[in-house]
């Protein structure tokens, strides 16, 4: 029974069955929707779920992005992992290779110590690299955060918020993002790091396989999950 699991694991691991939608984009708007699960089974029962969407509309100068995702596992019934994040962003060019912009983030995650955090920042940025193939982008900004603790109290703080976001396009069907973003106040550091390699199969279908690692320095608590 054991060797069956983990050959099962090891095959759906090796397909990471993703499939992630993708819209190609009609005049000022764009988007995508992800689905994401495994499964597997033999000692132990274990399931995860990943989903999320993005959707960006462009006009002028402006550049406008909703996103949101969630992940659920478990492990013989008992849910190991559960979090939701949404987000918004403005964009506002002011050249070729600069920018300013706006954000709001919102999330809550069962396991992570914050009941849920909420971040608003303004800033900068910058278009480091901007080539057909490869693109960096840097960010850099202040704002404020609230916090509810699962214990019942809550934090308000300044923050700095700063973030590389790098895209590599490997071919027409194929490309590589990396991104790695930090949120630091008084009270708690967040930080994220996310990897992710889509390969387009059919029409607007792709496969995606994708690794998120973050963590909440205040409670040591971190984590990280494959498909998005």
């Amino acid at each position: 029974m054991f060797s069956r699991s983990v050959l099962m694991l090891a095959a759906l691991a090796a397909a990471n069955p993703l499939v992630a939608a993708e819209e190609e984009e009609h005049g000022p708007w764009a988007g995508t929707a992800t689905l994401g699960y495994l499964a597997t089974s033999g000692n132990t029962e274990n399931s995860n779920l990943n989903t999320g969407f993005e959707v960006s509309y462009s006009t002028g100068m402006w550049r406008h992005l909703f996103d949101a995702r969630a992940i659920n596992a478990t492990e013989d019934d008992e849910t190991t992992a559960e979090a939701f994040e949404l987000g918004w962003k403005s964009e506002r060019s002011l050249s070729e290779h600069n920018f300013l912009f706006g954000r709001l983030n919102w999330r809550k995650d069962r396991f992570s110590g914050y009941d849920t955090q909420f971040s608003q920042t303004v800033g900068y940025g910058h278009r480091l690299i901007d080539g057909e193939a490869h693109k960096l982008n840097a960010e850099i900004g202040a704002g404020a955060r609230q916090s509810d603790l699962i214990d019942g109290s809550q934090e308000s703080e300044t923050i700095l918020r700063g973030g590389l976001h790098f895209t590599w396009t490997l071919s027409e069907t194929a490309e590589f993002r990396q991104g790695f973003v930090v949120e630091s106040g008084s009270s708690n550091t967040y930080s994220e790091a996310e990897t992710a390699l889509s390969v387009r199969l059919i029409g607007n279908f792709a496969l995606v396989a994708s690794f998120a690692a973050k963590n909440n320095s205040s409670n040591g608590n971190s984590w990280g999950h494959s498909g998005k």
